[in-house]
Formats: C-alpha cells, sequence, structure tokens
C-alpha cells in the first residue's frame, strides 16, 4: 500500500478518526480494541481490562503506535475505560493526537470538534468502509478502523463479549469510577494516497506501526 501523507507530514491512524468522530473515549477505545485483537490487552474482571501476556513479545512491540503504547502502559494495573482515560500516559497520548489533527487542519483548536476537512475526511471513510454485520471475513486492522467510525454499533457487532466484560458499551463504560480503587476476505477498500483529496490519508508505516487495510489477523477474535 502506498504511504500516505500531508503537507503537514500526518498519517492518519484509526485513533485519530475515531478522536475525530467521537473524542478521547473513542480514541482509546480503538486502541483498546486493536491491543485486544492482537492478545495485548484483555477483559478483567467485570468492566476492567488488564495486560495479557503475549509470548512473542521479544520478536516484535506489543504495540503499534503511540497510543497504543499509552493505553498499554497505562494497564499497569487493571482499569474499567474511564479510569484508563484518567491516567497519565494516556491523557498525554491523547493530547498529542488531538494537537496533531489541529495542525493537519482535520480539528478545530477551540471547539475540538472537527473541520470541514475533518468531516470530509470522514464521510469518505464511511463510504468506503459501511458498518460490518459481523466480524466474519474481516482483519483485524478493518475491525479497528470500522470502531473508529462507528463506536458502539461497531463494538457490540465485531466483539459483543469483549464489549460486555469490558463494559465499553453504554452505562457500564461510566460506572466504574470507584469501582476498582486499585485499578481497574477482506471487505474494506483500501484508501491510497493518491485518492486522497484533502491530503491525509490512512497509511502503512514502514515500521510497522501504521494502520494498512488487511495487514492484520483474521476476523473473530473476541
Amino acid at each position: 500500500m502506498k504511504r500516505a501523507g500531508s503537507t503537514t507530514g500526518i498519517r492518519l491512524e484509526p485513533y485519530h478518526v475515531a478522536l475525530m468522530r467521537g473524542g478521547a473515549r473513542a480514541a482509546v477505545t480503538v486502541a483498546v480494541v486493536a491491543l485486544h485483537l492482537r492478545g495485548v490487552v484483555a477483559a478483567g474482571r467485570p468492566g476492567a481490562l488488564r495486560r495479557a501476556l503475549v509470548p512473542d513479545a521479544a520478536q516484535r512491540p506489543p504495540h503499534r503506535n503511540d497510543l497504543e503504547r499509552a493505553v498499554r502502559g497505562g494497564l499497569y494495573r487493571p482499569a474499567g475505560l474511564e479510569e484508563l482515560l484518567a491516567r497519565s500516559v494516556v491523557r498525554t497520548a491523547v493530547t498529542r493526537a488531538r494537537k496533531e489533527l489541529v495542525a493537519a487542519g482535520l480539528l478545530g483548536s477551540l471547539t475540538g470538534r472537527p473541520t470541514r476537512a475533518g468531516r470530509r475526511r470522514l464521510r469518505k471513510l464511511r463510504a468506503a468502509f459501511p458498518l460490518p454485520a459481523g466480524p466474519e471475513g474481516f482483519t483485524h486492522d478493518d475491525m479497528a478502523l470500522a470502531v473508529a467510525l462507528y463506536g458502539d454499533p461497531a463494538l457490540t457487532a465485531l466483539l459483543p463479549r469483549f464489549t460486555e466484560r469490558t463494559r465499553l458499551t453504554g452505562r457500564g463504560a461510566h460506572a466504574d469510577a470507584g469501582r476498582f480503587p486499585f485499578g481497574r476476505t477482506d471487505r474494506f477498500l483500501r484508501l491510497r494516497a493518491d485518492d486522497d483529496d484533502d491530503g491525509s490519508g490512512l497509511g502503512s508505516d514502514p515500521g510497522g506501526g501504521g494502520f494498512s487495510c488487511g495487514g492484520g489477523g483474521g476476523g473473530g477474535g473476541d
């Protein structure tokens, strides 16, 4: 896949897309999902996330981008989503991602909402990647992008058990504060840089850290 770029140097990851669509919680949820699909994050006690053992961690890094690294680091103790969002390493990574989107002209610096270019980017991605009905036939990268674009409906369609156990959707996603005082075939079309009409796109990182459709494992990792 041709590397995507822009005049600002940003290369959109699924968590950038989620941040434009739904803010910090959406972005961190996408990072959690991507890590879970690769076996790095698992469900702990009801409503909690925890690190999982990765057998081949010595051969490859367990994270593929800055926010995934922060989320894994933030799970030094099990935590629910809201507690994880409040941990400083995660907040710092989200702030950095937000600044990248502002610099790229995709997010308003004062409103925190997508600019016209950002809304156009989201519309184009949704047109290319419709909401899936289930995980069959989708790669892990595709599933992460679907969650970035559609949020809760994609979570319940693609990862129903994990979503329910970790309370990533609905009231349960906000109900863990204080409960854990000690922490708690590729159906998606590929979006290439030369099809990009606003100078930003979903690109692959030569070091393995960027998003690329079809680069993950098979679907059904719930």
